[in-house]
């Protein structure tokens, strides 16, 4: 048996969890002679690239760990400004928690080397463990960021810098399913992230 769902609310003991976006699938198995049902959330896929320290990262980097996902350029001239200024209140805010971190695309890997990306981050004050900034095959970013992160990365040659792509931030859990998708061009709508990580952490690293 197999459910789809675009979002699916948890909640336990009244108190607040996060949504499980993207598909879900219903399956059912037989245990003692007892019919039961597991719920398979969308799970980002295994990935391979390279970071801004020119190492190779990969989804085991993530493991155990919940983190922000976001696509970007460094020539961008529209929406990656504000959306670099409105991560780094995401940065500053938890860069100290070793639970989270923060993992960025670019999506023009020809221009946007190793070195390139380490320039760009220590512009901007960045601690390359904390925030990693990845590139690698276009078509595989792309295709990473439409079919798993579900946001918008392509080329758009009538768009300025030539690629069309979407300003979220992309709230992914300990288990790599996706837990919210936020605009962050917006500085409201980074606060409900920001909110939202905390609900995160309490649920999946409860204090003892």
């Amino acid at each position: 048996m197999v459910g789809i769902a675009l979002l699916a609310w948890s909640c336990s003991d009244g108190s607040k969890k996060l949504p499980y976006l993207g598909q879900k699938s219903v399956e059912t198995r037989v245990e003692n002679g007892k019919s039961l049902t597991d719920s398979v959330y969308h799970t980002i896929p295994d990935f391979s690239f390279i970071n801004q320290d020119s190492v190779v990262f990969t989804q085991k980097d993530v493991e155990g760990k919940i983190y922000v996902a976001d696509f970007f350029f460094t020539t961008c001239p529209t929406i990656c400004p504000k959306m670099k200024t409105q991560m780094l209140r995401v940065f500053e805010k938890y860069k100290d928690n070793p639970h989270f971190m923060i993992l960025s695309h670019t999506i023009d890997p020809r221009h946007d080397t190793p070195s390139v990306l380490k320039e760009f981050g220590q512009n901007l004050g960045l601690d390359s463990k904390k925030w990693q900034m990845v590139t690698g095959d276009k078509m595989k970013i792309y295709e990473l960021g439409q079919k798993s992160y579900m946001v918008t990365a392509t080329d758009d040659p009538t768009q300025p810098g030539g690629i069309v792509h979407s300003g979220a931030f992309i709230l992914v859990d300990k288990d790599r399913h996706i837990r919210g998708i936020y605009d962050g061009t917006v500085p409201e709508k980074v606060d409900n992230l920001i909110k939202d990580i905390e609900v995160l952490l309490a649920e999946q690293y409860p204090q003892k």
